[in-house]
C-alpha cells in the first residue's frame, strides 16, 4: 500500500501540495505517478486537499492537524484503515510529483526480501550517487552506509568529510517503506536528540539501533520545497 502524507501548511511555499503542475494539483500528480503500483491513499490534515483528491478520483483520508511528521500521519492513516501488521506501507512524499515508479518498485522488492529473511524490524529507503557540488547543498540530505547497505548516518552536512581524498557521496531520496508493525514501532520510539538537531526524523531509528535498509536507485527526481524548485522541475520533466 502507498500512503502519501499531505500537509497543507508550508513555510517556504504556502499550500505547495495544491500548486498547479500542468493542470493537476501537485498531490494529485504525485498520486497518479504511482497509482498503478498499488492502492494509494492520501493522508491529509485539511478538507481542501480531501476535496481536490476526490475531484480526481484519488482516495484521501483526514488525519490529525497535530502530527510532528509525515510518518506519524501515515501511521494514523494505517491504523484507521486497520491494515494488517505484515502489510508493506510505502511513504511517498506529496512534494515528489516526478518520483519514478521504478524507484518505488525497487524499495518494495527490498522490503519483501527483508520479510522473507524474517527481519524483526522492517524499514527501508533509497539513495543515489551524487557529485561533489550537489553534496555541499544542505537541502540535499546525505547518507553513509555500512557493508550491508544499512544507513549509518544521515546529515545535511557534507559526509563523509573528504580529508583523505576519493570520497563518494550518496544523496538520500525521501521515500520510505515499513511493514505496518515496524511503522507503529517507529512512531512509538522516543524522539532522538540527533533527529531534532538535524531535523531528520529517520535518525530516530538509528539512534534506537534499528536498521534502515538502503536501496541504490537511479533517480533524477527531487522534492519541491520552493516556487523556484517547482519552476526548475517543470522545465526538466514537462
Amino acid at each position: 500500500m502507498i500512503i502519501i502524507p499531505a500537509r497543507l501548511a508550508s513555510t517556504r511555499f504556502p499550500q505547495k501540495v495544491l500548486a498547479d503542475i500542468a493542470g493537476l494539483p501537485m498531490v494529485v500528480r504525485t498520486a497518479k505517478r504511482v497509482q498503478h503500483l498499488d492502492r494509494v491513499v492520501v493522508a491529509t490534515d485539511d478538507e481542501s486537499i480531501i476535496s481536490v483528491c476526490k475531484q480526481h478520483n484519488i482516495e484521501a483520508m483526514l488525519t490529525s492537524t497535530t502530527h510532528k511528521s509525515g510518518t506519524d500521519r501515515i501511521n494514523e492513516c494505517a491504523n484507521i484503515l486497520n491494515i494488517d501488521d505484515n502489510e508493506l506501507i510505502i511513504n511517498v512524499q506529496a512534494d515528489e510529483p516526478f518520483v519514478e515508479p521504478d524507484v518505488v518498485q525497487s524499495l518494495i522488492k527490498r522490503l519483501k526480501s527483508l520479510q522473507e529473511n524474517k527481519q524483526p524490524f522492517i524499514m527501508g529507503s533509497c539513495y543515489n550517487a551524487i557529485n561533489d557540488e550537489a553534496a555541499k547543498d544542505p537541502n540535499l540530505v546525505k547518507v553513509v552506509l555500512d557493508t550491508n547497505d544499512n544507513a549509518i548516518y544521515f546529515s545535511r552536512s557534507l559526509i563523509p568529510y573528504n580529508q583523505g581524498g576519493g570520497a563518494t557521496y550518496f544523496g538520500h531520496i525521501g521515500i520510505y517503506g515499513f511493514s505496518k508493525k515496524s511503522l507503529k514501532e517507529f512512531c512509538n520510539l522516543n524522539d532522538a536528540p540527533i533527529e531534532d538537531i538535524e531535523k531528520l526524523e529517520q535518525l530516530r531509528a538509528i539512534y534506537h539501533k534499528k536498521n534502515i535498509s538502503m536501496v541504490k536507485v537511479a533517480s533524477t527526481s527531487f522534492g519541491i520545497d520552493t516556487k523556484e524548485d517547482l519552476k526548475r522541475a517543470i522545465e526538466i520533466f514537462l
